[in-house]
């Protein structure tokens, strides 16, 4: 009687099964007035089942991925909190010249010195560089310590995040988390973070080789193409999981109708954040070059608007990747330049109707590109103080990811979504 009774109620299937969320199927069986059980047809019967097991295959899949959504993002927004982390120990590593300190890696992290036997160890290894030999002849243990600390702590922050990717990721994975494309993306993250390691250790390893350091003159720091490679794979890897973490726990709005204008807002959005993000990376070749200190003045370089050192190295493309004067003036110029981008993407979202969260994206934009030049100026004008010139490093990436952030709000309004 029960049986009859569920059968003959469709209020009863909807309620607990959640069958009315399947509209093509058809109930019409259902619906008719009440028959004694014998009298349930074959074809009703099988109705049911089959929308049962609809139910079962897709509404249980959807849901598993929906009731990991919150947590994944989370995890993924953590990893990207950790990226920006090591992206400042590295600044501050660079700028305390601290990266060449420690002249060995193991893949799962180097021993820690306890003893004092174990110090003066650790310490007579460096000293068979070029950067004790020719810079720092003059180090005491202490000092040495101070460089080695900061060194160990980018390195172990370093596998940190290692860690916090893989563990999570094996346990999401398993779970069934993931969807087929989400999965593309924690391989490629996995990769990221792999090779953001090893281009790591090629980076210091370029400030150890003797050869590079021939002259009298010659400074000793790692290659400059190394550590754009570097910061590139650090920024990139960032990126991918604020993107991906906004993807779960801030999803872009999808307007029924296009606001009118918003086309070149887009456009100007994307150029704005390919300029931030370039911008960024010849930072990078100015911090290689120590080419902030080459010219401490603004807006003019000394008393020149183009100083005569320029073009002067040869051949001539050398110049851009080389020449640290040339360094400085294309940050200047591309920083200024992103800086005249993003205001005219401020100017002219005025025009545009857009909705709140994507009027607070591109007002954070604004404000923050506008704080990261007047920092960049502050550090120049001041001969690169270490505390102003991780902030500006730090500000680059701030100013990326309020473009990430715009343009995520904004990846829906490139057509009438229906």
């Amino acid at each position: 009687m029960m049986l009859a009774r569920v059968i003959s109620s469709p209020t009863i299937l909807t309620q607990y099964s959640a069958i009315s969320k399947f509209g093509k199927v058809s109930f019409s069986c259902l619906t008719r007035r009440p028959a004694p059980l014998r009298l349930v047809t074959k074809q009703c019967t099988q109705n049911v089942v089959r929308c049962t097991e609809t139910l079962a295959v897709n509404g249980v899949g959807q849901s598993s991925h929906a009731r990991y959504n919150k947590i994944v993002g989370t995890w993924l927004l953590g990893c990207s909190g950790m990226v920006f982390g090591a992206v400042v120990l590295g600044g501050l590593t660079r700028l305390t010249e601290s990266g060449l300190s420690m002249v060995t890696w193991k893949l799962l992290g180097e021993k820690l010195p306890r003893t004092d036997e174990e110090w003066e160890n650790e310490f007579n290894r460096y000293k068979q560089f070029p950067e004790f030999k020719m810079q720092n002849s003059q180090m005491t243990l202490e000092e040495f310590k101070r460089i080695w600390w900061l060194e160990y702590g980018h390195r172990t922050w370093g596998r940190c995040i290692g860690a916090f990717f893989l563990l999570p990721a094996a346990y999401f994975w398993a779970r069934g988390a993931f969807n087929p494309a989400m999965k593309k993306r924690i391989l490629a993250f996995g990769t990221l973070i792999g090779a953001q390691g090893l281009m790591g250790w090629y980076m210091v390893k370029s400030g150890l080789e003797e050869e590079r350091f021939q002259g009298p003159a010659d400074i000793v720091r790692v290659s400059q193409y190394r550590l754009a490679s570097h910061l590139t794979l650090a920024f990139i890897l960032y990126s991918g999981f604020l993107w991906t973490a906004l993807d779960h726990l801030l999803p872009a709005i999808k307007p029924e109708s296009l606001p009118k204008g918003v086309a070149p807002l887009r456009r100007l959005a994307h150029l704005s954040k390919g300029f931030a993000f370039l911008t960024a990376i010849s930072g990078a070749f100015v911090a290689g070059l120590d080419a902030g200190l080459v010219y401490n003045s603004f807006p003019k370089m000394g008393d020149h608007w183009l100083p005569k050192e320029l073009l002067e190295y040869s051949p001539l493309l050398s110049n851009f990747t080389e020449n640290p004067v040339t360094v400085q003036f294309d940050h200047r110029i591309l920083g200024t330049t992103t800086l005249c981008l993003i205001s005219g993407l401020w100017l002219l979202s005025r025009r545009v109707m857009l909705p709140a969260r994507t009027r607070k994206a591109v007002n954070a934009l604004a404000v923050l590109g506008w704080c990261q030049v007047g920092l960049g100026i502050a550090t120049l004008l001041y001969y690169v103080p270490i505390h102003l010139a991780a902030t500006h490093q730090s500000g680059s990436l701030l100013v990326l990811s309020s473009a990430i952030w715009l343009t995520h709000e904004l990846k829906h309004m490139k057509r009438i979504v229906k």
